[in-house]
């Protein structure tokens, strides 16, 4: 998403010997570890290995793995039961312990391998321990403090599809545990929906913003309890947000725009999930008025943007939701030869998808 992973520059003379030394080291502590591990040597000693292995290569989940075997052990001798112990016992502090160093030792990682499956997952999992060990109002402040983590890490790459995929559940974790403790409106769906449009505002071009806010609306609706009217005015409102952005760049060749309008049609398509739909009840008549409003849009916008596939492509794509709506082609179909060929030629990695289409529309 425009920050790549970089690697530094390749070492030469002296400095290649340096390295050269660091890997056998490297690994001399790697196969050092596998040892005690299997020995079952579960000490600080040995977490304090996993960290400098960590430290220097996040990717080898392996040790991941060692170190939630530690962090497990260290637990279990603080608190011998499953249900944990009192909340101002020392057992209890130092189980709590043990999570926030952890968390803390992740935050330089996360900050200098910010799409490293393997920390977002191991952090999860410690939170998920704090769940289990810890009492629920300890709990919930953690999960707080971690949504506010997240959040600093979008705004330093608002398109990290791994810190989108982590704030969904962490919003789910809180949720749950709001329910847990008797909250009245455990719901986020609300912030959640507005922190999308934040999110959007400051750069349209974020395809995890348009994703998550096309997963929230289904539920935003439901539990406002809206109205065919209050629907329907949504749909218009949303139809409006994202041709506004479409027309402030319409020869643009990102997609998240794009199929963000696509989640948004696909309401006048019988054959989409309904579950999906943002309004149920439209008549067909609704439907081919909305698709022409969406024609004539298209239409108007390919007006010196002759080389964006997209606006084509969505144009085919209106005619056909139309006529499977009244069995009848719109009067713009008279330039369906022309989109096609103008797709053959912007698009020819699916060349042998428009020359089938051609085949089943045209005589």
């Amino acid at each position: 998403h425009g920050v790549p992973r970089t690697s530094g520059p390749k070492a030469t003379g002296q400095g290649r010997e340096k390295e050269l030394q660091r890997i056998q080291e490297y690994r001399t502590l790697v196969d050092t570890v596998n040892t005690k591990i299997h020995q079952r040597q579960y000490t600080k000693e040995v977490l304090g290995m996993t960290t400098r292995l960590l430290e220097a290569n996040p990717e080898y989940y392996t040790i991941w793995n060692y170190r939630r075997l530690l962090l497990q052990s260290f637990s279990e001798d603080a608190i011998p039961s499953a249900s944990g112990a009192e909340d101002d016992s020392p057992k209890y502090g130092i189980v709590q312990q043990y999570i926030t160093d952890d968390l803390g030792f992740l935050l330089p990682l996360l900050r200098k391998f910010p799409k490293c499956y393997w920390i977002w997952n191991y952090r999860f999992w410690l939170l998920t321990e704090a769940t289990r060990l810890l009492h629920s109002s300890v709990v919930y402040q953690l999960w707080q403090k971690e949504l506010a983590l997240v959040a600093k890490m979008l705004t330093l790459d608002s398109r990290n599809f791994h810190g989108w995929g982590y704030r969904q559940q962490v919003v789910s974790a809180l949720e749950e545990l709001s329910v847990a403790m008797g909250s009245a409106s455990p719901s986020m769906t609300e912030n959640e929906f507005a922190y999308t449009t934040k999110m959007i505002e400051s750069n349209l071009s974020n395809f995890s913003a348009w994703h998550r806010r096309s997963k929230l609306i289904p539920r935003l609706l439901s539990e406002r309890n809206a109205s065919h009217a209050a629907r329907r005015e949504f749909l218009d409102k949303e139809l409006e947000l994202v041709q506004r952005a479409l027309w402030a760049d319409p020869d643009s060749k990102d997609q998240s725009l794009w199929f963000y309008h696509q989640y948004l049609i696909s309401n006048f398509k019988p054959s989409s999930p309904h579950d999906d739909f943002i309004i149920y009840d439209l008549s067909d008549e609704d439907k081919l008025a909305y698709l022409q409003a969406q024609i004539d849009d298209l239409l108007e916008m390919l007006d010196g943007a002759e080389t964006c596939k997209w606006i084509y492509q969505r144009l085919l794509e209106l005619l056909l939701m139309s006529k499977s709506l009244n069995d009848r082609w719109p009067v713009q179909s008279s330039d369906l030869e022309m989109w096609i060929h103008k797709l053959l030629e912007l698009d020819p990695l699916r060349k042998g998808r428009w020359q089938d289409l051609r085949k089943q529309i045209l005589p």
